[in-house]
């Protein structure tokens, strides 16, 4: 099982230049692993493209369809005290906005604490960066890691 960001969910039910990347990854998981508030920010993704002009209401509408059939099969942290003191934490050891501090303090709580030998999916390069540090194997491998 691995953590997915929601950076990396996305391009599952929405086609960008990571998507077969993420498929690949999905495909060799027994089971995902993500923050409570990633259906959330998936829908703000797609309603800022459709928005924006890059995806129809009917692209959207689909988009919503495929993320909800993704969203049956995985597991979610939950909310607690304990993730929003780990994430007060983090937003003072790294750089991070504060859904990422979220979504990495959801997935050290994942963890029981212990991030060495837990796998973080992630695109986004300064949340990939802070997981690394907090000891997290950072998927997908790409040449800086």
């Amino acid at each position: 099982m691995k953590f997915w960001d929601t950076s990396a969910v996305i391009p599952l039910f929405l086609e960008e230049p990571e998507s077969p990347r993420m498929t690949e990854v999905a495909r060799q998981d027994s089971g995902m692993i993500v923050w409570w508030g990633t259906v959330i920010e998936c829908r703000s993704a797609i309603a800022r493209l459709r928005r924006e002009k890059v995806l129809t209401t009917s692209q959207e509408d689909q988009a919503i369809r495929l993320m909800s059939v993704l969203a049956e099969a995985w597991t979610e942290v939950r909310p607690s005290e304990t993730i929003r003191n780990i994430a007060g934490r983090l937003l003072l050891s790294h750089p991070l906005r504060a859904a990422d501090a979220l979504q990495l303090s959801a997935a050290l709580t994942w963890a029981g604490k212990q991030p060495r030998g837990h796998a973080f999916v992630c695109l986004d390069h300064r949340l990939r960066d802070a997981a690394r540090k907090e000891g997290f194997q950072i998927m997908p491998i790409w040449p800086e890691n």
